[in-house]
């Protein structure tokens, strides 16, 4: 069988066709166009779009946009200046407000002789001496979540983040937070996959209120998704170091107990999270209920309503306006001098600014830069998909000085970078105990289903 003739290239379109030369065929378009039309409806589109200019947007040039179409664009980007929200304080929650007390000039990690590097490393095993330095393990469950655990249509990576969820929840319930009357305000939410199972847990209670807080734009939210009404779901698009939870209006009207939850909040915003609740909100509220009792004649009655009224209070004063709060910690490399709560406590055991800056770069050392870890920090990444690089990019073994500590072992290393981890940490609780709160950390979940896996809980101590 011989094969068939090639077509012989047209000169131009067959009467009454449409005018479009298709490249792919090499002949022209044989649709039949409207009449008084050079093209077929679908090249017609085509031909006037390929005539069509696209120019990078001038607010944001990682996208494009037609240049006929700027103006109308500039009114809709994502990336245009909105108007402030009412709880928008700025830098309500970011801590530190002498510049002066921060080095001008960092140097890096690497930069460091090895001898500098072992100072470094006595400095930082004296602070951790009599640390509690072996966490408890709680690895807890929860009904909620037993039927998507055991759903064989979930892949391996999503059965990682429901066993950490249902530790969470797991958690949470032991601590006696998953109740009625209050408001759960998620911080780092993503596509609010926690505040969803907190959500489902509570399905039966009444008087429930979720606040989702995320500075990004997040696609494929499930929080959308809530056929029950009884419970609200409100995002709040907002940077933590600039949100004041007094003046959310929602949570203004109703002035529940607030438990602030997080799962994998990334370094310092967990330490403005914490600022945001025990002392932009507490603080604030407890401020508003020390108001002086009015003076009032002394006979029987008086007396009595009197005493009715002090009970009131003191029932009110029970409930504390942040009933708890339950936050998986990860990405220490990340965190900052100005912003963290531990300032205090990383001074009463001599250390600083200089040391902090190279302690929370030593703390990679326990999670990253070794071959194992590089395809385990992507599965952080679940719920922050708009933040991928915090957590799916392997710490550079430039930045994290592993030229100058080729000579030692990989297990010290990870150890010397737990030791880190834990310093910072122990920071974080000194400054809630302060504040009145029994706070604790646990490893929540096996390191094989995440390296990151240690929860901070507190409660307010109720002995104080």
């Amino acid at each position: 069988r011989s094969a068939p003739a090639e077509e012989e290239p047209q000169d131009g379109p067959e009467p009454g066709r449409c005018a479009y030369f298709v490249a792919r065929k090499k002949r022209f378009c044989r649709m039949v166009p409207a009449l008084g039309r050079r093209f077929c409806g679908e090249h017609g589109q085509q031909e006037k779009e390929n005539d069509r200019k696209r120019i990078p947007c001038p607010l944001d040039p990682k996208h494009t946009v037609y240049e006929d179409q700027l103006q109308k664009h500039l009114k809709k980007c994502n990336s245009r200046e909105k108007p402030k929200p009412v709880y928008f304080v700025q830098d309500i929650n970011a801590g530190l407000k002498d510049v002066a007390e921060i080095p001008e000039k960092q140097v890096t990690l690497s930069s460091l002789s090895k001898e500098e590097i072992e100072n470094l490393i006595i400095k930082l095993k004296k602070a951790t001496n009599g640390l509690e330095l072996d966490l408890k393990e709680q690895i807890l469950s929860h009904k909620a979540l037993h039927e998507a655990l055991n759903d064989p249509k979930n892949g391996e990576s999503a059965f990682k983040h429901l066993k950490q969820q249902a530790s969470i929840l797991g958690n949470m319930e032991k601590l006696h937070l998953l109740g009625p009357g209050r408001c759960f305000i998620e911080f780092g939410a993503g596509r609010g996959k926690l505040s969803h199972w907190v959500d489902v847990a509570l399905q039966d209670v009444e008087d429930i209120q979720f606040l989702l807080v995320e500075r990004a734009t997040t696609r494929f939210k499930v929080d959308g998704k809530h056929k029950k009404r009884d419970s609200v779901f409100e995002r709040l698009q907002v940077d933590i170091q600039h949100l004041c939870l007094n003046k959310v209006p929602s949570l203004e009207k109703k002035r529940l107990p607030v438990v602030g939850i997080g799962k994998h909040l990334c370094g310092a915003a967990t330490d403005l999270a914490l600022r945001c609740l025990v002392e932009s909100y507490a603080t604030c509220c407890e401020g508003e209920n020390e108001e002086p009792a009015a003076k009032r004649p002394k006979n029987d009655k008086t007396e009595m309503a009197a005493k009715s009224s002090a009970d009131n209070e003191r029932n009110k004063e029970d409930v504390k306006p942040v009933a708890g709060i339950v936050i998986a910690l990860c990405c220490h490399h990340k965190c900052d001098w100005t912003h963290y709560v531990g300032r205090e406590f990383f001074q009463s055991v001599g250390l600083g600014p200089i040391e902090f800056h190279y302690f929370q770069r030593m703390s990679s050392w326990a999670t990253c830069g070794m071959r194992e870890t590089v395809t385990s920090t992507s599965e952080e990444s679940e719920d922050h998909a708009n933040n991928t690089e915090e957590h799916d990019q392997p710490y550079s073994k430039t930045e994290s000085g592993f030229d100058t500590l080729q000579g030692l072992p990989i297990e010290e290393r990870k150890e010397i970078g737990a030791l880190c981890k834990l310093l910072i940490d122990h920071g974080r609780i000194k400054y809630l105990q302060q504040r009145g709160y029994r706070a604790t950390l646990q490893y929540y979940t096996e390191s094989a289903v995440s390296l990151e896996n240690v929860l901070l809980t507190a409660v307010p101590d109720t002995e104080k």
